[in-house]
């Protein structure tokens, strides 16, 4: 890498200034997850690590700490430590004598049953039954197909998870990881076949990943889907913790495999460090971590209704989740997007954003 960095846009000692007459509160937001019904905490508890970095006894602090501040959804899948996130969680629930006050998320179709695969009916059906068998549970709140499958016709999917919703083994369902034409499939379809929406969709989302502007949060946008956003800290590196001069350790999960998509070879960039040298203003102005700016500016977006936050320890979690009543300025969120933007769009978006008149591209800072 060159030593030349990009500037960041000064934004003004005022737009930074701290309004100390507003002590922060220990609960959480409540935002409607689309128009299913439901309601959510603005900041869901992601569980990718228990039964793996985190300890049964951990991941039992860790979900009585998020429910003691107000937190309302969980979000787990079945290929989560093979299956001990979820069996963790029911555990936990069954302790609790049950959980119906509560939003407990589960996915499949990565960790399919022998002798099924993907999104397939039989796949799902008796990949939902275990999941059930996992979580204790009469039925699942909300489960995501956790990938769009090429392997499967999708109104098969449908088809399948209407009858998963009238056998009362799922409340809703909803999408993760698709392009915006699969949702769009997706949507026509379930209108074609009579087949409820899809609740909302799960997607990487962050200030060093914006690639979801382009297509899929228009989709979302046009067709009131709510969004639930995973990796809001980039891997880590919106924590601030790595860094141009020093590589990661090779026992570290960036380390480990530097060229992947979040990995160290492909984020250490200038674009990077001026991205965090903005966020280390604003959050020095404010008095927060960096996470917590990453954090916020996510939960702020157009369409976010849910941010997961995950964490290996109780501490870890404690500190992410102090992020849900920091709210950016418009200043703030505004540079935030310019510096992490991706500039002069390229065709066709800049022909739709300039001749055609699309304005949201321009709302959404991309």
């Amino acid at each position: 890498m060159g030593e030349h960095r990009i500037q960041p846009e000064p934004i003004s000692e005022t737009a930074l200034a701290i309004d100390n007459s507003k002590k922060r509160g220990t609960h959480m937001k409540s935002k409607p997850l689309g128009s299913s019904g439901m309601h959510v905490s603005n900041f869901a508890l992601g569980t990718m690590t228990f039964g793996a970095e985190t300890s049964k006894a951990d991941a039992f602090r860790q979900l009585d700490e998020f429910t003691d501040r107000g937190g309302t959804y969980i979000d787990t899948a079945d290929g989560y430590a093979d299956g001990a996130s979820e069996q963790i969680i029911g555990e936990w629930s069954a302790q609790r004598g049950g959980v119906t006050d509560l939003v407990i998320a589960t996915k499949g179709r990565f960790s399919p049953p022998p002798g099924s695969a993907g999104a397939s009916r039989r796949s799902l059906v008796r990949s939902i039954d275990a999941s059930l068998k996992r979580l204790k549970a009469d039925a699942i709140d909300l489960y995501y197909v956790h990938g769009w499958d090429p392997n499967t016709d999708v109104q098969d999917t449908l088809l399948a998870l209407k009858d998963l919703v009238a056998a009362g083994k799922i409340h809703h369902f909803a999408w993760s990881n698709t392009a915006g034409w699969q949702l769009q499939k997706i949507l026509t379809l379930s209108d074609k076949l009579g087949v409820s929406r899809p609740a909302c969709l799960q997607v990487q989302y962050n200030l060093l990943e914006r690639g979801i502007e382009l297509e899929v949060l228009p989709c979302c946008l046009e067709n009131s889907v709510a969004i639930t956003v995973w990796s809001p800290l980039a891997g880590g590196w919106l924590t601030g913790k790595y860094s141009a001069v020093e590589r990661p350790a090779t026992d570290t999960r960036l380390g480990d495999d530097p060229k992947r998509g979040d990995g160290y070879d492909f984020r250490n960039s200038d674009r990077t460090y001026a991205i965090l040298a903005l966020m280390k203003q604003i959050a020095e102005g404010r008095d927060c971590p960096l996470a917590h700016v990453a954090l916020a500016w996510a939960a702020s977006r157009p369409g976010v209704a849910s941010v997961l936050v995950g964490a290996r320890t109780v501490q870890q979690m404690q500190s992410n989740l102090a992020a849900s009543e920091l709210n950016l300025t418009e200043n703030e969120a505004a540079a935030l997007s310019r510096a992490s933007g991706a500039g002069t769009l390229p065709y066709p978006y800049n022909f739709l954003g300039g001749p055609c008149g699309m304005k949201v591209w321009h709302t959404l800072g991309t």
